[in-house]
């Protein structure tokens, strides 16, 4: 019970180790906060120790309060990799670790479809920035990327300028690392290409990061923007157009404007370097057409 409770003493220690084993920005910031309430609860709640029946508790007392599935398994994997890197350290006891991993998650009900923009709301959202200012020149030119070749914003905030090259006589961006530290390289629509270059050479940005912070009086920072800088600028447009997308949705809808323009189906999954991307290739011996990419068949106007 002595070494039980420690762990509790121990908590930041333990949260620490936990967020290191975790390589994404925005899954530390999830997981720090899901260990930081349960904790708060912890504290409040009266327990006498951690163990499974604790986490119970608190998985009921997340359902109580009306929480999504997602939500509700997500803060429960956060639960047992800080019961796991415990036990791992010598501050909790290893059976009662393992008596936390066997708590069960929330069966989720159906799937989240999310929501997709139309050619003619994707031509409003991306022509929404003011261009005759820098902000909105950056602005549309981080729109039409997300849409216009599907980048994760995580992706786009790491951009630099010499990823974009031609490939077999058209612009392409290579060497995107994604998820798993997956590489691969996505081919730009010229409607893109066009607003990327007219951010570059207002902003006199030639090396490094594509996207810089801005500020009031629109001089250009030599850091890059994060890619929750990139979620605010979507939210911001997107409230204009009263459109209720996030930037994972103009994902989305690359995949289905190009989809519906004609593209295959294998050529977008390889654009959006989806997680099975390696055994499809594998499989059918499909590879990146650079020719007939899944952007070409995105036919978005830009304002003059």
């Amino acid at each position: 019970m002595e070494r039980n409770l420690t762990i509790y003493q121990s908590v930041d220690y333990v949260t620490k180790i936990v967020l290191d084993t975790v390589d994404s920005p925005n899954s530390k910031l999830a997981y720090g906060h899901a260990l930081s309430s349960f904790m708060d609860w912890y504290s409040q709640s009266g327990q006498t120790g951690l163990n499974k029946a604790a986490v119970q508790a608190y998985k009921n007392i997340m359902r109580s309060k009306g929480l999504g599935a997602a939500t509700i398994n997500l803060n429960l994997c956060a639960i047992r990799s800080l019961a796991r890197e415990a036990a791992d350290n010598q501050v909790l006891d290893p059976m009662i670790a393992v008596g936390i991993q066997h708590v069960k998650g929330i069966h989720k009900e159906g799937k989240r479809l999310g929501n997709w923009l139309d050619k003619k709301q994707a031509e409003q959202l991306i022509n929404e920035p003011d261009t005759n200012t820098l902000r909105g020149l950056r602005d549309r030119a981080l729109l039409t990327l997300l849409l216009g070749c599907g980048l994760r914003r995580d992706e786009a905030a790491r951009l630099s300028v010499d990823q974009i090259q031609i490939r077999e006589s058209r612009w392409v961006i290579v060497d995107i690392i994604g998820k798993r530290n997956k590489t691969r390289s996505v081919p730009m629509p010229a409607w893109a290409k066009t607003a990327v270059d007219k951010w570059l050479q207002a902003s006199g940005i030639t090396e490094g990061r594509i996207f810089r912070y801005l500020n009031r009086g629109e001089r250009i920072a030599n850091a890059g923007i994060t890619d929750q800088a990139i979620y605010d600028i979507v939210k911001r447009y997107a409230d204009l157009r009263n459109l209720p997308i996030a930037p994972h949705d103009l994902r989305r809808s690359f995949a289905r404007l190009a989809y519906k323009g004609g593209a295959a189906l294998d050529q977008i999954s390889l654009s959006l370097g989806h997680a099975s991307i390696r055994t499809t290739e594998i499989y059918l011996g499909v590879q990146q057409n650079l020719t007939n990419a899944p952007c070409d068949h995105i036919n978005i106007n830009l304002d003059k």
